[in-house]
Protein backbone atom coordinates (compact mmCIF):
# COMPACT_ATOMS: atom_id res chain seq x y z
CA UNK A 1 0.00 0.00 0.00
CA UNK A 2 2.71 2.49 -0.88
CA UNK A 3 5.85 3.60 0.90
CA UNK A 4 6.44 3.06 4.59
CA UNK A 5 7.20 6.03 6.85
CA UNK A 6 10.90 5.20 6.71
CA UNK A 7 10.91 5.01 2.92
CA UNK A 8 9.12 8.36 2.75
CA UNK A 9 11.77 10.02 4.90
CA UNK A 10 14.66 8.19 3.24
CA UNK A 11 13.35 9.40 -0.13
CA UNK A 12 13.44 13.01 1.00
CA UNK A 13 9.67 13.43 0.93
CA UNK A 14 7.33 15.01 3.49
CA UNK A 15 5.67 12.57 5.89
CA UNK A 16 2.13 13.44 6.99
CA UNK A 17 1.12 12.33 10.47
CA UNK A 18 -2.20 12.71 12.29
CA UNK A 19 -3.62 15.57 14.36
CA UNK A 20 -4.75 15.99 17.94
CA UNK A 21 -6.06 12.80 19.55
CA UNK A 22 -7.12 13.59 23.09
CA UNK A 23 -8.64 16.91 22.14
CA UNK A 24 -10.45 15.36 19.18
CA UNK A 25 -11.93 12.75 21.51
CA UNK A 26 -13.11 15.58 23.76
CA UNK A 27 -14.59 17.36 20.73
CA UNK A 28 -16.53 14.17 19.99
CA UNK A 29 -17.99 13.97 23.47
CA UNK A 30 -15.51 11.83 25.40
CA UNK A 31 -15.12 13.24 28.94
CA UNK A 32 -11.57 14.04 29.99
CA UNK A 33 -10.50 12.54 33.32
CA UNK A 34 -9.17 14.97 35.94
CA UNK A 35 -6.19 12.71 36.61
CA UNK A 36 -5.48 10.73 33.42
CA UNK A 37 -7.00 13.10 30.83
CA UNK A 38 -7.82 10.87 27.81
CA UNK A 39 -5.89 7.89 29.16
CA UNK A 40 -8.92 5.71 29.88
CA UNK A 41 -10.85 6.47 26.68
CA UNK A 42 -9.62 3.20 25.16
CA UNK A 43 -11.68 1.41 27.83
CA UNK A 44 -14.67 3.74 28.03
CA UNK A 45 -15.13 4.85 24.40
CA UNK A 46 -13.25 2.41 22.14
CA UNK A 47 -15.48 2.99 19.10
CA UNK A 48 -14.82 6.73 19.16
CA UNK A 49 -11.08 6.14 19.51
CA UNK A 50 -11.08 3.83 16.49
CA UNK A 51 -13.30 6.15 14.44
CA UNK A 52 -10.99 9.08 15.17
CA UNK A 53 -8.00 7.10 13.92
CA UNK A 54 -10.00 6.18 10.83
CA UNK A 55 -10.83 9.80 10.09
CA UNK A 56 -7.16 10.77 10.30
CA UNK A 57 -6.23 7.95 7.93
CA UNK A 58 -8.94 9.04 5.49
CA UNK A 59 -7.56 12.57 5.74
CA UNK A 60 -4.19 11.29 4.50
CA UNK A 61 -2.09 10.54 7.58
CA UNK A 62 0.67 8.00 7.04
CA UNK A 63 1.39 7.70 10.76
CA UNK A 64 -1.25 7.57 13.49
CA UNK A 65 -0.41 7.89 17.19
CA UNK A 66 -2.02 5.67 19.81
CA UNK A 67 -4.26 7.16 22.48
CA UNK A 68 -1.76 6.38 25.24
CA UNK A 69 -0.48 9.88 26.06
CA UNK A 70 -2.16 9.66 29.47
CA UNK A 71 -1.72 5.92 30.00
CA UNK A 72 1.46 5.37 31.96
CA UNK A 73 0.97 3.77 35.35
CA UNK A 74 1.79 7.06 37.04
CA UNK A 75 -1.33 8.57 35.45
CA UNK A 76 -3.71 5.60 35.32
CA UNK A 77 -3.15 4.26 38.83
CA UNK A 78 -4.18 7.45 40.68
CA UNK A 79 -7.20 7.62 38.38
CA UNK A 80 -8.36 4.18 39.53
CA UNK A 81 -7.16 2.20 36.51
CA UNK A 82 -3.97 0.70 37.96
CA UNK A 83 -5.11 -2.85 37.26
CA UNK A 84 -5.81 -2.04 33.61
CA UNK A 85 -2.54 -0.49 32.46
CA UNK A 86 -1.79 -3.46 30.21
CA UNK A 87 -5.34 -3.57 28.84
CA UNK A 88 -5.20 0.12 27.97
CA UNK A 89 -1.93 -0.10 26.07
CA UNK A 90 -2.79 -3.30 24.21
CA UNK A 91 -6.28 -2.01 23.51
CA UNK A 92 -4.97 1.28 22.13
CA UNK A 93 -2.67 -0.50 19.68
CA UNK A 94 -5.45 -2.90 18.67
CA UNK A 95 -7.84 -0.02 17.92
CA UNK A 96 -5.20 1.77 15.85
CA UNK A 97 -4.49 -1.41 13.87
CA UNK A 98 -8.20 -2.02 13.35
CA UNK A 99 -8.52 1.50 11.96
CA UNK A 100 -5.70 0.81 9.51
CA UNK A 101 -7.29 -2.45 8.42
CA UNK A 102 -10.71 -0.82 8.04
CA UNK A 103 -9.89 2.21 5.91
CA UNK A 104 -6.23 2.51 4.92
CA UNK A 105 -5.53 2.65 1.19
CA UNK A 106 -1.87 3.46 1.75
CA UNK A 107 0.81 2.31 4.18
CA UNK A 108 0.04 3.60 7.69
CA UNK A 109 2.39 3.18 10.63
CA UNK A 110 1.29 3.09 14.25
CA UNK A 111 3.31 5.13 16.75
CA UNK A 112 2.99 4.37 20.45
CA UNK A 113 2.64 7.57 22.48
CA UNK A 114 4.34 7.98 25.85
CA UNK A 115 4.35 11.20 27.83
CA UNK A 116 6.17 12.19 31.00
CA UNK A 117 3.09 13.94 32.39
CA UNK A 118 2.28 13.31 36.06
CA UNK A 119 -1.23 12.52 37.35
CA UNK A 120 -3.52 15.50 37.00
CA UNK A 121 -0.63 17.39 35.33
CA UNK A 122 0.54 18.11 38.90
CA UNK A 123 4.33 18.46 39.02
CA UNK A 124 4.32 17.53 42.71
CA UNK A 125 2.70 14.16 41.97
CA UNK A 126 5.50 12.35 40.11
CA UNK A 127 6.50 8.88 41.24
CA UNK A 128 9.95 8.35 42.72
CA UNK A 129 12.67 8.28 40.04
CA UNK A 130 12.94 4.49 40.26
CA UNK A 131 9.21 3.86 40.01
CA UNK A 132 8.87 6.47 37.29
CA UNK A 133 11.50 4.75 35.15
CA UNK A 134 9.72 1.44 35.67
CA UNK A 135 6.42 3.04 34.60
CA UNK A 136 8.00 4.22 31.35
CA UNK A 137 9.60 0.82 30.80
CA UNK A 138 6.24 -0.84 31.37
CA UNK A 139 4.50 1.43 28.87
CA UNK A 140 7.22 1.14 26.24
CA UNK A 141 7.42 -2.63 26.63
CA UNK A 142 3.66 -3.06 26.33
CA UNK A 143 3.49 -0.87 23.23
CA UNK A 144 6.38 -2.70 21.61
CA UNK A 145 4.94 -6.12 22.44
CA UNK A 146 1.53 -5.07 21.11
CA UNK A 147 3.10 -4.27 17.76
CA UNK A 148 3.68 -0.54 17.33
CA UNK A 149 6.11 0.49 14.61
CA UNK A 150 7.82 3.15 16.71
CA UNK A 151 7.64 4.99 20.02
CA UNK A 152 6.63 8.67 20.05
CA UNK A 153 7.68 10.53 23.19
CA UNK A 154 5.38 13.55 23.51
CA UNK A 155 5.27 16.77 25.55
CA UNK A 156 8.92 16.46 26.55
CA UNK A 157 9.51 19.71 28.40
CA UNK A 158 12.46 19.16 30.75
CA UNK A 159 15.42 16.85 31.17
CA UNK A 160 15.16 14.64 34.28
CA UNK A 161 11.83 12.91 33.63
CA UNK A 162 12.49 13.03 29.90
CA UNK A 163 15.82 11.20 30.13
CA UNK A 164 14.10 8.34 31.96
CA UNK A 165 11.35 8.09 29.36
CA UNK A 166 13.82 8.28 26.48
CA UNK A 167 15.98 5.59 28.08
CA UNK A 168 12.96 3.30 28.45
CA UNK A 169 11.84 3.91 24.87
CA UNK A 170 15.30 3.27 23.43
CA UNK A 171 15.52 -0.02 25.35
CA UNK A 172 12.76 -1.42 23.10
CA UNK A 173 15.15 -1.05 20.13
CA UNK A 174 12.29 0.49 18.13
CA UNK A 175 12.71 3.84 16.39
CA UNK A 176 12.02 6.65 18.86
CA UNK A 177 10.57 10.05 18.00
CA UNK A 178 11.48 12.75 20.50
CA UNK A 179 8.67 15.33 20.73
CA UNK A 180 9.61 18.58 22.49
CA UNK A 181 7.21 21.40 23.35
CA UNK A 182 8.18 25.07 23.39
CA UNK A 183 6.92 28.64 23.42
CA UNK A 184 8.29 32.15 22.91
CA UNK A 185 8.74 34.49 25.85
CA UNK A 186 8.02 38.21 25.76
CA UNK A 187 11.74 38.88 25.45
CA UNK A 188 12.04 36.54 22.45
CA UNK A 189 13.57 33.45 24.08
CA UNK A 190 12.43 29.97 23.03
CA UNK A 191 11.78 28.01 26.20
CA UNK A 192 10.09 24.81 27.31
CA UNK A 193 6.32 24.85 26.95
CA UNK A 194 5.86 24.18 30.69
CA UNK A 195 9.16 25.31 32.22
CA UNK A 196 9.96 28.91 31.30
CA UNK A 197 13.25 28.66 33.21
CA UNK A 198 14.50 26.01 30.77
CA UNK A 199 15.72 27.10 27.36
CA UNK A 200 14.76 24.80 24.51
CA UNK A 201 18.46 24.65 23.61
CA UNK A 202 19.23 23.16 27.03
CA UNK A 203 16.57 20.51 26.56
CA UNK A 204 17.86 19.59 23.12
CA UNK A 205 21.50 19.49 24.25
CA UNK A 206 20.60 17.01 26.99
CA UNK A 207 18.40 14.65 24.99
CA UNK A 208 19.55 14.59 21.37
CA UNK A 209 22.84 12.84 22.25
CA UNK A 210 20.81 9.91 23.62
CA UNK A 211 19.97 8.97 20.03
CA UNK A 212 16.38 9.52 18.89
CA UNK A 213 15.43 8.71 15.30
CA UNK A 214 13.40 11.90 14.71
CA UNK A 215 13.15 15.19 16.60
CA UNK A 216 9.67 16.73 16.55
CA UNK A 217 8.62 20.19 17.67
CA UNK A 218 5.13 19.39 18.91
CA UNK A 219 2.43 20.90 21.11
CA UNK A 220 4.18 24.22 20.57
CA UNK A 221 2.97 27.73 19.90
CA UNK A 222 3.00 28.40 16.17
CA UNK A 223 4.86 31.69 16.65
CA UNK A 224 7.77 29.89 18.32
CA UNK A 225 8.26 27.25 15.64
CA UNK A 226 10.56 29.03 13.13
CA UNK A 227 13.16 29.79 15.81
CA UNK A 228 12.71 26.34 17.32
CA UNK A 229 13.43 24.74 13.95
CA UNK A 230 16.70 26.65 13.78
CA UNK A 231 17.68 25.54 17.29
CA UNK A 232 17.04 21.90 16.34
CA UNK A 233 18.89 22.20 13.02
CA UNK A 234 21.95 23.56 14.80
CA UNK A 235 22.12 20.35 16.83
CA UNK A 236 20.52 17.65 14.70
CA UNK A 237 21.13 16.45 11.15
CA UNK A 238 18.31 13.89 11.09
CA UNK A 239 14.61 14.31 10.24
CA UNK A 240 12.75 17.17 11.93
CA UNK A 241 8.99 17.25 12.38
CA UNK A 242 6.45 19.88 13.41
CA UNK A 243 2.98 19.29 14.83
CA UNK A 244 1.73 22.37 16.73
CA UNK A 245 -1.11 22.98 19.16
CA UNK A 246 -3.83 25.59 18.77
CA UNK A 247 -6.17 26.79 21.51
CA UNK A 248 -5.41 26.44 25.21
CA UNK A 249 -5.81 24.05 28.13
CA UNK A 250 -7.80 24.50 31.32
CA UNK A 251 -7.59 21.27 33.34
CA UNK A 252 -8.94 18.83 32.32
CA UNK A 253 -10.38 20.25 29.07
CA UNK A 254 -9.08 21.82 25.90
CA UNK A 255 -10.48 25.20 24.91
CA UNK A 256 -11.03 25.42 21.16
CA UNK A 257 -10.45 29.17 21.05
CA UNK A 258 -8.82 30.88 18.07
CA UNK A 259 -7.87 27.50 16.58
CA UNK A 260 -5.85 28.07 13.43
CA UNK A 261 -7.92 27.52 10.26
CA UNK A 262 -6.69 24.59 8.14
CA UNK A 263 -5.72 26.89 5.26
CA UNK A 264 -3.58 29.02 7.58
CA UNK A 265 -1.87 25.91 8.94
CA UNK A 266 -0.94 25.02 5.37
CA UNK A 267 0.55 28.49 4.87
CA UNK A 268 2.66 28.10 8.01
CA UNK A 269 3.67 24.58 7.02
CA UNK A 270 5.00 25.78 3.67
CA UNK A 271 7.51 27.89 5.56
CA UNK A 272 8.44 25.01 7.85
CA UNK A 273 8.94 22.70 4.87
CA UNK A 274 11.16 25.31 3.22
CA UNK A 275 13.22 25.37 6.44
CA UNK A 276 13.82 21.63 6.14
CA UNK A 277 10.99 20.08 8.13
CA UNK A 278 10.23 16.54 6.98
CA UNK A 279 7.22 15.52 9.12
CA UNK A 280 4.01 17.52 9.45
CA UNK A 281 0.78 17.13 11.41
CA UNK A 282 -1.06 18.64 14.34
CA UNK A 283 -1.39 18.35 18.10
CA UNK A 284 -4.01 19.56 20.59
CA UNK A 285 -6.84 21.53 19.01
CA UNK A 286 -6.20 20.33 15.45
CA UNK A 287 -8.57 17.96 13.67
CA UNK A 288 -8.88 15.71 10.62
CA UNK A 289 -9.76 18.84 8.62
CA UNK A 290 -6.26 20.19 9.28
CA UNK A 291 -4.65 16.95 8.13
CA UNK A 292 -6.90 16.86 5.06
CA UNK A 293 -5.77 20.38 4.14
CA UNK A 294 -2.10 19.46 4.55
CA UNK A 295 -2.63 16.37 2.43
CA UNK A 296 -4.29 18.39 -0.33
CA UNK A 297 -1.32 20.78 -0.29
CA UNK A 298 1.29 18.01 -0.46
CA UNK A 299 2.52 18.98 -3.95
CA UNK A 300 3.22 22.52 -2.71
CA UNK A 301 4.80 21.22 0.49
CA UNK A 302 7.05 18.87 -1.45
CA UNK A 303 8.03 21.72 -3.75
CA UNK A 304 8.86 23.95 -0.78
CA UNK A 305 10.86 21.14 0.79
CA UNK A 306 13.00 20.66 -2.32
CA UNK A 307 13.38 24.33 -3.23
Amino acid sequence: MGNSWRETLDGGDVLLIDGGMGTELQRRGVPMDKVAWSGAAVLTHPDIVRETHEDYIRAGAKVIITNTFGSTRQMLEPAGYGDQVEAVHRGAVKLARQACDNVAEHSVAVAGSISTEPPGFDRDAFLSPEKELEAYREAAGLLADAGVDLIALEMINETNHASRALQAALETELPVWLGVGCKKTNDGRIVSFDHTDMELATLLDALIPMGPTVVNIMHSEIGAIPQAIELVRERWSGPIGVYPESGYFTKPNWNFVDVIPPADLVTEALGWAAAGVRLLGGCCGTSPDHIKALHAAMPELEAARSA
